[in-house]
């Protein structure tokens, strides 16, 4: 759970794709924006600041090798961070460079309110080309248990909502959500950080 201050604060989400919410979207709200319009307005935390730095196609090493862009110089009070997706391209062999880099991002952000993400499912069609990402799923568990971060695990919330089945209802291809699976995302991520229920517009 994430600790409000009476002082304005400044939130960092930090993330591939998925996070910046591109194309696959089609015009809609990513998760991100969600998770800001309950914090800025339904929360009435008007001077706080929500930065999303998310980058399509970019690894937990890419983040970290652009660090003081992509967070340091916020200084957050939150730090987001939802990676994995294209991690686990590389296989069971990219693990270990994953979690050195999640921690080291992590380890350069000391005294910030971590917030843990683990990967959404992919489609049956993407299960080939990222056959080991229930292990950097796993990974993120790890390091959030470690860390004391909040865990936020979408890929247990979509497992729990699908079971064996594709996934696609959630999905606009086989790794990004749609409109739906992002405002899915938001939910868990707002009930994960207790900043309550998204207010039906």
């Amino acid at each position: 759970m994430i600790e409000l201050s009476d002082r304005p604060m400044t939130w960092v989400f930090a993330g591939d794709s998925i996070t910046q919410a591109v194309l696959h979207t089609h015009g809609a709200r990513g998760w991100v924006e969600h998770v800001h319009e309950r914090i800025r307005w339904q929360l009435d935390r008007l001077t706080d600041i929500v930065v999303n730095t998310g980058v399509s196609g970019w690894r937990a090493p890419d983040v970290l090798a652009h660090y003081d862009h992509l967070i340091g110089r916020f200084a957050p009070d939150v730090l987001s961070i939802s990676l994995g997706t294209n991690d686990a391209r590389a296989g069971l062999a990219g693990l270990d460079e994953f979690s050195t880099a999640m921690r080291e991002i992590i380890a350069r952000t000391p005294g910030t309110q971590l917030v843990l993400h683990t990967p959404v499912l992919v489609s049956i069609a993407g299960q080939a080309a990222r056959a080991e990402q229930p292990a950097y799923c796993q990974a993120v568990r790890e390091i959030a248990a470690d860390t004391g971060a909040v865990l936020v695990d979408h890929e247990a919330y979509w497992r729990a909502e699908f079971g064996a089945d594709d996934p696609i209802g959630w999905l606009d291809d086989p790794a990004h959500p749609n409109p739906l699976g992002h405002r899915r995302m938001a939910d868990l991520s707002l009930k994960a950080m207790g900043l309550g229920e998204l207010d039906e517009l």
